[in-house]
């Protein structure tokens, strides 16, 4: 979490449900002071809430809505939807605020409240810091004639639909292909499949029966196993797999391979590249992007941005320097020109597209470049801090001294758990290696001198 906070994480606020911060109770509260937060001017004020398939989705909608209506201001409910379709309608429907209940790719044990402003941006640390210490106040509740009313509108997902097809051109269509669709049984189990279906495709759709305890289960983009044997099983063109709340994305082709957020990104920022469409001249990454990525769009007179890891520091770092192409290795994609956060549906209709337009094999067209050898090991430790030891920093001046020129070093302390994650890159597989053992060692004997 970051510093000084007991509730809001880098992402929003994530637990165990009924445990810990992750309870009705909170989420009340939460609601509570996100709607007096927002309470600006003297219309109608309205919050609009959607969630992913969790179990525990109902109760914390619920709360939240007892939460919101009690300060005074009107709810709507859009039931199961991705994130990026929560942040598109707080906009379309001239809301104050959105909330999404999700916990993305963990388990669904878990679960988790984002909140959008009312341009669809997650919200600032200020108005994040804002919340977090009115959650330990008395706040005062709208006068009885005052309190808000909920509804719930139908037609949610047709809108989205609707929207993630317009980030096409009219003329693109995917008739011909045959591409698996694996929604992790989360919270785009009946939007994804319908809009690539929509655009002529035939689909298999997997991972679609949600039952509020298999999100994430076995399937989706952090468990690729189902979505490659469906692949290859059918002969699909291409497989697209997303997580639990759909704003991230990984591809796999039609043997069975794995295409990461990595290549996703040289693949369209290069494409728009091509189009006059790529503003300032580079992609946004984090840190953990790999070199050959670098090397790549260097190839192609691109930079690469590098900012910490989180898609909320891609979007820093997007709207700073004026970019509009950016995301994760683990497949968050944000593409500014089509909404505000990370979509992987919008994303996955610009890999078919490029996929249609160019005539190759999924093979072919999305291995754009060979990723140098990354190893990425976490060491835990009971307390104190390691990367201050002169022994630790010892061995990470000699790894860079040995990488110089030839790979990347990027040692980081986790931000929600006790653990240092250390990771090289570089031409040479068992230099990386060797260095990597090199500061684990060190961190493992600082953490218990």
């Amino acid at each position: 979490m970051l510093m000084g906070r007991q509730f809001f994480g880098t992402d929003g606020i994530r637990g165990k449900t009924n445990a810990g911060v992750m309870t009705a109770a909170t989420a009340m509260k939460v609601g509570q002071a996100a709607g007096t937060r927002f309470m600006r001017g003297s219309h109608q004020h309205r919050v609009v809430i959607g969630k992913d398939t969790r179990l525990s989705g109902y109760m914390l909608e619920n709360a939240l809505v007892a939460g919101f209506t009690s300060v005074g201001m009107d709810v709507i409910l859009l039931g199961p939807l991705p994130t990026p379709a929560v942040a598109l309608l707080t906009r379309e429907l001239r809301a104050d605020v959105g909330v999404m209940i999700s916990a993305s790719h963990n388990p669904y044990e878990d679960n988790g409240i984002k909140l959008f402003g009312p341009d669809g941006f997650k919200l600032s640390d200020e108005d994040e810091l804002a919340i977090e210490a009115m959650l330990a106040q008395d706040l005062p509740l709208a006068p009885s004639d005052s309190i808000g009313r909920a509804r719930r509108i139908e037609d949610a997902r047709g809108r989205y639909i609707h929207a993630v097809k317009s980030a096409l051109p009219h003329d693109v269509r995917f008739d011909g292909l045959k591409i698996v669709v694996d929604c992790a049984n989360g919270a785009a189990y009946q939007v994804a499949p319908s809009a690539v279906w929509e655009l002529g495709a035939e689909v298999i759709a997997v991972g679609v029966s949600p039952n509020g305890k298999n999100i994430n289960d076995r399937c989706g983009s952090t468990h690729l196993d189902l979505v490659k044997e469906t692949v290859v099983a059918s002969g699909a063109d291409i497989g697209i797999a997303l997580d639990g709340d759909a704003d991230r994305l990984i591809v796999v082709d039609e043997q069975g391979e794995t295409v990461d957020g990595d290549q996703l990104m040289a693949l369209i920022g290069t494409q728009m590249a091509a189009r006059g469409q790529l503003r300032g001249g580079a992609i946004v990454a984090t840190v953990m992007s790999n070199l050959g990525l670098e090397r790549y769009l260097a190839a192609q007179g691109l930079d690469l941005i590098r900012a910490k890891v989180g898609d909320r520091y891609v979007l820093e770092a997007m709207k700073a320097g004026g970019y509009n192409v950016g995301g994760e290795q683990s497949g968050h994609m944000i593409l500014l020109d089509h909404g505000t956060t990370g979509d992987g549906t919008v994303a996955a209709l610009q890999v078919l597209a490029a996929l249609v337009q160019s005539g190759k094999k999924a093979s072919e067209l999305l291995h754009l470049f060979d990723p140098v050898p990354q190893l990425l090991k976490n060491v835990r430790f009971a307390g104190g801090k390691p990367l201050d030891d002169p022994h630790v920093q010892a061995a990470i001046a000699d790894a860079e001294a040995q990488l110089a020129g030839r790979g990347r070093l990027v040692i980081r302390p986790s931000g929600t758990e006790p653990v240092i994650r250390v990771m090289a890159e570089g031409d040479d597989a068992a230099k990386v290696e060797a260095v990597v053992d090199a500061i684990c060692d060190a961190v493992k004997e600082a953490a218990h001198a």
